[in-house]
């Protein structure tokens, strides 16, 4: 069983910036990936980006390739999505959810969190 609380959202102006966190709790060998989604009012949830646990290697959507980055840190048992260049387009909950490997596809997390606002002001 794995546990996730994301934390960190909040509102920022268009151009800036915003560090969100997900902090995973439970059976550790669950943690092959740790993604990021998003879902805004009346849309779908949409694949951000996501990290291995184990090696850190990530994979990012193209909408955000270049602005945001996922980084982990194991001994803390935490990960971070770091968001740059944040536009009205970025604004939605934010959430992350662990996966067996490392995935775009959301139906393979099977753990989720219960998310973090995002709101960018123009």
């Amino acid at each position: 069983q794995v546990q996730l609380a994301e934390s960190g959202g909040g509102l920022v102006q268009a151009g800036g910036s915003l560090r969100i966190s997900c902090a995973p709790s439970g059976r550790r060998l669950s943690y092959g990936g740790i993604g990021w989604f998003r879902q805004a009012p009346g849309e779908e949830r949409e694949f951000v980006g996501a990290i291995a646990w184990n090696g850190g290697k990530t994979i990012y959507a193209d909408s955000v390739k270049g602005r945001f980055t996922i980084s982990r840190d194991n001994a803390k048992n935490m990960v971070y999505l770091q968001m740059n260049s944040l536009t009205p387009a970025d604004a939605a909950v934010y959430y992350c959810a662990v996966s067996g490997i490392l995935t775009v596809q959301s139906s393979t997390y099977n753990y989720w969190g219960q998310g973090t606002q995002v709101t960018v002001s123009s």
